[in-house]
């Protein structure tokens, strides 16, 4: 991996970060109605999943590669 990648490859995470906590605002915001829509809810919470996926995808592309 190239210097030039890590500036770009942190901000996807950023982004993704950012992503999945909205995510969990919208996914408690429903939880506190009485009547729940579940499949909505089951939509965002396999939405948050593959972002976080993605964020420790990521999160293992910045770490440097050590020699052993």
């Amino acid at each position: 991996m190239e210097n030039s990648d890590i500036p770009s490859l942190s901000s996807q995470l950023l982004t993704l970060r950012t992503e999945h906590r909205m995510l969990d605002v919208e996914i408690m915001r429903l939880q506190e109605f009485s009547y729940i829509d579940q499949l909505q809810l089951q939509r965002l919470k396999r939405q948050k999943l593959r972002l976080k996926q993605n964020i420790e995808r990521i999160k293992a592309l910045l770490i440097p590669d050590l020699d052993a």
